[in-house]
């Protein structure tokens, strides 16, 4: 298993937020992120926005920490990128 996180750069709502990511699949990243007990509503798209005070949790749980770029990377590579604006691959065109 490996998620990825990037650091708590990313303003909004009063704070900072991280994204949580997989490389291998949704279903790895939805049970990580339940494991640490983030919420559903936080998944966006292909990520889960983590606030930075909930940052460590996510570190202490096994997410490796990686700049935002390589997460970004990862997920293209991996064909988990979903950009706002493109449907997700199980949604009607």
């Amino acid at each position: 298993m490996t998620v990825y996180i990037d650091p708590p750069d990313w303003p909004g709502h009063g704070r900072l937020w991280s994204h949580l990511v997989s490389d291998e699949s949704f279903d790895e990243l939805h049970a990580f992120a339940a494991s640490i007990g983030a919420p559903e509503r936080a998944f966006e798209r292909d990520h889960y926005d983590i606030p930075e005070t909930r940052y460590e949790d996510a570190v202490r749980a096994g997410a490796r920490q990686i700049g935002s770029k390589e997460l970004v990377r990862r997920i293209t590579e991996a064909g988990l990128r979903r950009p706002k604006g493109r449907p997700a691959p199980h949604q009607a065109l």
